[in-house]
């Protein structure tokens, strides 16, 4: 297998980067599936270096759609570091709560990156991973009674959320669909835990990407190749964010599921023909 990523093949997986990275079918089966049909080594850490830091193009588009948000957060929490008054402020315990909600998916990422990077790179793990998370989902929508709204948000459910992120370490299992389906199951509005699932990725998918920036290789990815992914990357996600947030007022997860199982399912019957190979 070929390992170089060109301006063609970068252009190619942003989109499908920008796509998938906050919809809740998973960016990183998505990628690694792409890659291997562009005859890539899934396994590479220098690939794998790049599907990381294409998505700090969609972490920017997450920046720009909430940044009114981002700011009135950032603003409430400085002053709270500060003042004792400010604390009592609901925005400053909001923001120490996406923190800490962030914290488990750092600790399971540092831990586990060899497995990670490593095994977990494979594609019979994707189309597993697609078809078993789309049970959690099933279950999430069907059982959720969408009571509390994201200003309700408290530090043992932030916890609990960020625990279901380090789900999405898995290849296939969808960060957002991780996050969204543990918000649901808390019992959180489908648009409330849509929000809270924006909200964690900015800290945990910034810090990867810039956490990976040591493992590029210009020989395998040019950073003419990764810029051009990152910049699609970051049009097609803030088009999907503003879409997904529409899509979810009226609309249950549970549509997603039957594509994710069919994805699945088609990606297993390709690996077992030998059509693609799993690495």
């Amino acid at each position: 297998m070929s390992g170089a990523i060109g301006y063609g093949d970068s252009i190619l997986l942003g989109i499908v980067e920008g796509l998938t990275e906050f919809l809740p079918v998973s960016s990183t089966g998505h990628l690694t599936v792409a890659e291997s049909l562009l005859g890539k080594q899934t396994d590479n850490e220098a690939v794998t270096a790049f599907t990381v830091i294409i998505q700090f193009g969609a972490i920017v588009a997450t920046f720009l759609y909430f940044r009114r948000d981002i700011v009135r957060l950032l603003a409430a929490w400085a002053r709270g570091l500060f003042a004792a008054e400010a604390r009592t402020n609901p925005d400053y315990r909001f923001a120490w709560y996406v923190i800490a909600g962030s914290i488990p998916v750092v600790i399971a990422g540092v831990l586990f990156k060899p497995l990670i990077t490593g095994p977990l790179r494979n594609l019979w793990v994707v189309a597993a991973a697609l078809v078993l998370w789309s049970a959690v989902m099933y279950v999430a929508e069907g059982r959720s009674r969408q009571k509390y709204e994201e200003e309700e948000l408290t530090l043992r459910a932030a916890l609990l959320i960020g625990l279901f992120q380090c789900a999405a370490l898995i290849p296939g299992v969808s960060r957002s669909a991780a996050t969204i389906s543990g918000g649901l199951l808390l019992d959180y509005k489908r648009v409330a835990a849509t929000r809270l699932s924006f909200f964690l990725a900015i800290p945990a998918l910034t810090g990867a990407s810039l956490y990976e920036l040591k493992d590029v290789d210009t020989s395998v990815v040019g950073w003419g190749p990764l810029i051009v992914g990152t910049l699609v990357s970051f049009g097609v996600a803030y088009a999907t964010i503003a879409w997904l947030l529409r899509f979810v007022v009226r609309h249950p997860i549970t549509i997603f599921v039957w594509y994710r199982v069919a994805a699945g399912i088609l990606l297993g019957l390709l690996l077992a023909a030998g059509t693609i190979s799993p690495t």
